[in-house]
């Protein structure tokens, strides 16, 4: 009887996936793969946002889009949502809550692969935030 280390076969290729092992919920996570570029990490805003938040995404928003306005296809539409956004943070009483949800669910379609996808995204959610 031979005792010995069984010679364990090649490695399976990765190919161009990605595999994301361990809870997917958890703040880290362990990533094995290749070619991983252009991935974006987002989470959703758990309870309530203060206006000052939202008004600080919004400016970083706002400056990625004029940043990146050639290859936008929507530029006149993501810049009229904001400038909604801002009127509305800047009446007196409450926001409004209705163009700010029409917002918070259009935007993240609007910047869905784009370069502005992570600010808009970003945004959406505080102002969700802002809104529960």
């Amino acid at each position: 009887m031979a005792l010995g280390r069984r010679r364990p076969g090649p490695d399976p290729d990765h190919g161009s996936g990605i595999s994301i092992g361990g809870n997917n919920n958890a703040p880290l996570q362990n990533v094995v793969g290749q070619n991983i570029s252009h991935v974006h990490q987002s989470a959703s805003v758990q309870g309530a946002v203060d206006v000052d938040a939202v008004r600080g995404l919004l400016a970083v928003f706002r400056a990625d889009v004029d940043q990146n306005a050639a290859d936008l296809q929507n530029v006149r539409v993501l810049r009229a949502m904001a400038d909604t956004v801002d009127a509305s943070l800047a009446s007196p009483d409450t926001p409004e809550a209705g163009a700010l949800r029409g917002i918070a669910a259009a935007l993240p379609a609007l910047v869905l692969g784009t370069a502005v996808q992570q600010g808009g995204e970003s945004l959406a959610n505080a102002i969700g935030g802002l809104l529960s």
